[in-house]
């Protein structure tokens, strides 16, 4: 009899047809995700479990599911899960890092020329009317922006997406790197000139901030207003990271009031974001809902990944995402 997994949203027809060969699937076919209690009550049925960002893991559902062995996350964040949990339950939990590097990496350099070259202002101007009203067709000062070469990328944590969006930044744009991590990666320094600077230090210094580090205890609001006060006038921060990793009240505060030029935000506090908060009303503010990695190959191989770790795991075998390696200590991979 296969160990059954539940699906927390509907994914690609052929990754699900290869996690078939070795579960019985159930999927969640609604648009929305499961309400909790529903996911609550999925979970204490099933061996396996395919969750997204957006669905709550805690340590009640974890300690309510007796029959759980994997939580397989369509994601390479897992802030929602309870990883410690898990961990004690011997339940494994697997990601999908490496395969949404390069789709992130582009949307933070779509985010990034967007506010530099303000693209969705502009585009308002002439959807809107107002390009017409002006009855202006080219003025020297209309809509000006800034050009990248030559500027300085602060890079917020130099990891797979970070040190991709650094390479973009120094080879398709002539950009000078600094970096900030809480380890040194002395590779990227050799390869692509990258400088280390302390966090403050990068604030003060660049032009462009983006942000690529795991939302943890530690990076919570590590972006808040003594920081952003740190920026330069004419700088903008790109976040493609997680929301809270920016406090929201103070980028809000800095947009008005001019601390910093612009704002790129693909990851919110409260996602859905709704359409009254104050992020809206900014011009200098370019806001996407959550796309980093919304291209074809990032979410099918995201998907692809999803099934190696649940094959892996049925067969024995390491899931080769595992991220809670002390598992291993209180239990084997597998179903036996």
């Amino acid at each position: 009899m296969k160990p059954k997994v539940f699906i927390t949203r509907e994914l690609f027809k052929e990754p699900i047809e290869r996690i078939s060969q070795y579960y019985e699937v159930e999927v969640w076919d609604r648009y929305h995700q499961p309400p909790y209690e529903v996911l609550l009550g999925k979970a204490r049925e099933v061996e396996a479990l395919v969750s997204l960002l957006t669905d709550r893991i805690d340590c009640r559902l974890l300690q309510s599911s007796p029959r759980l062995r994997i939580v397989a996350q369509y994601a390479v964040g897992f802030d929602n899960i309870d990883i410690n949990c898990a961990t004690k339950l011997g339940i494994y939990v697997t990601n999908t890092p490496g395969v949404l590097t390069e789709s992130t990496a582009e949307l933070t350099w779509a985010l990034i020329l967007a506010v530099s070259r303000r693209i969705v202002e502009s585009d308002v101007f002439v959807r809107w009317g107002e390009w017409y009203r002006s009855s202006t067709a080219w003025h020297p000062k209309m809509m000006l922006g800034f050009e990248l070469m030559g500027k300085t990328l602060g890079v917020v944590g130099l990891g797979r997406i970070g040190r991709r969006v650094a390479e973009i930044g120094v080879r398709g744009f002539g950009m000078k790197v600094v970096y900030y991590d809480v380890v040194r990666n002395y590779e990227a320094e050799r390869e692509i000139g990258a400088e280390f600077r302390e966090l403050r230090d990068l604030l003060r210094e660049a032009d462009i901030v983006t942000i690529h580090v795991p939302l943890t205890p530690q990076t919570k609001h590590v972006i808040n207003e003594d920081y952003l006060r740190l920026m330069k006038k004419t700088a903008i921060l790109v976040n493609t990271a997680r929301g809270a990793v920016v406090d929201t009240n103070a980028l809000v505060k800095a947009l008005r009031e001019g601390w910093i030029a612009g704002a790129g935000i693909d990851v919110f506090e409260e996602e859905p974001l709704s359409p009254n908060h104050p992020l809206t009303a900014l011009k200098n503010a370019v806001l996407v809902p959550h796309i980093g990695s919304a291209t074809y190959e990032a979410r099918y191989s995201m998907a692809d990944a999803v099934a190696d770790n649940l094959i892996a795991f049925y067969e024995g075998k390491l899931p080769p995402n595992l991220v809670n390696r002390d598992v291993v200590n209180l239990r084997s991979p597998g179903f036996k």
